[in-house]
């Protein structure tokens, strides 16, 4: 009975020390510097998701008004396709937004930016979102170079605070 909560009082010990031992490894400034990545990374990539939209619809209305289609329209099951392949990546940045401000949020207040922990988990899982998306449509290399940079900035911050970075 003693050895078991001896166990109990050691692990307890050693986990309160590795967020002792996070606590230390950065500073609040290097956090900051870390979170401020992040949010530019998704800036940018929602900016070029966004252009990038606007730019297919002036190609397209362009096309079409030169007479250059050959004859072929795009079914409506072939535009429903493409407009929820758009809104999927849009709605996982805009969640992926959502989550890095209330991060910041957050996070600007405290001392102890350690508890802001649970924002940082759900910054991932809206970042583990984005990668799902990108796997299953084809968005380009402009993308895929996009990601891989907020992928870096993010895996960076989750070492910070000693979570499961994104895989590649």
């Amino acid at each position: 009975m003693l050895t078991r909560k001896t166990l109990v009082a050691t692990v307890a010990c050693l986990a309160v020390s590795g967020l002792a031992v996070a606590q230390l490894a950065f500073t609040k400034a290097q956090v900051a510097d870390r979170i401020r990545k992040v949010e530019d990374g998704v800036d940018e990539f929602r900016d070029w998701a966004e252009k990038r939209a606007e730019q297919g619809k002036t190609q397209g209305q362009a096309a079409q008004g030169s007479g250059r289609t050959r004859g072929k329209t795009a079914t409506d099951s072939q535009k429903s396709a493409a407009r929820d392949k758009k809104d999927e990546l849009d709605d996982a940045l805009s969640d992926l937004n959502g989550s890095t401000n209330r991060l910041r949020r957050k996070f600007d207040p405290t001392d102890k930016w350690m508890e802001t922990r649970p924002q940082v988990e759900k910054v991932m899982d809206d970042a583990r979102k984005i990668n799902q998306v990108l796997v299953r449509g084809k968005y380009g290399s402009q993308a895929e170079r996009y990601w891989s940079v907020l992928r870096a900035s993010i895996n960076e911050l989750a070492r910070c605070y000693n979570v499961t970075p994104l895989g590649v």
